[in-house]
């Protein structure tokens, strides 16, 4: 297990775009648009770095009719999670998503509960698939859902963290969509229970 590595950026370009938006702060994916090119700095893995090409920053308004209580979308495909508060703060995230297309839940729901340091049982789907995995991991490192975790409507999918820092920017989830440790704390403190979830 790689050590959970706080984000580093080094200069690239990382998105074209057409309006000015600053992204997340601190351990996440920072931006600045400069003449129309958003400059992205990050130590990011290999895997996550490929997938950079397909990362858009995106505007709200196509996806949801207001932002009330915040908004988040998950973009299966690029493997990104975009986030906007209700003063239109923005920020963009790299994420693991579901390892195949049966395990994905597609559509709206919203966020009902917010969890620090939450524990973890595999569904029962998990458990015939892995009958060796345990009944129960409390909280700690060894936790697959990190620090934080954000249940959603939907039964057993959560937005959460990891302490595994390879999973990110993979197909690599049994169904919930991962990002590092620190940046899921900063999706956990803009979120309310109610935030509105898109995944497209």
């Amino acid at each position: 297990m790689h050590n959970n590595k706080k984000f580093k950026f080094s200069r690239r370009t990382f998105v074209s775009g057409t309006f000015a938006i600053g992204l997340s702060v601190g351990s996440g994916v920072r931006a600045q648009t400069i003449s129309g090119t958003t400059e992205i700095e990050a130590d990011i893995s290999p895997v996550v770095r490929r997938n950079i090409s397909s990362f858009r920053s995106l505007e709200w308004r196509p996806y949801f009719k207001n932002l009330k209580k915040g908004a988040i979308l998950v973009d299966i495909t690029s493997r990104a999670l975009h986030m906007w508060t209700e003063k239109e703060i923005y920020s963009l995230y790299p994420t693991s998503v579901p390892m195949s297309d049966d395990l994905i839940k597609y559509g709206r729901t919203s966020v009902v509960k917010k969890v620090v340091g939450p524990t973890w049982s595999p569904t029962p789907e998990m458990k015939k698939r892995n009958p060796e995995w345990p009944d129960f991991v409390p909280a700690g490192p060894d936790n697959p859902l990190g620090t934080h975790a954000l249940y959603l409507g939907w039964r057993y999918y959560r937005i959460h963290g990891t302490h595994d820092t390879r999973k990110i920017g993979r197909r690599s989830s049994n169904g919930c969509i991962g990002l590092y440790n620190e940046q899921i704390e900063e999706v956990f403190k803009k979120s309310v229970v109610g935030t509105q979830v898109l995944v497209i």
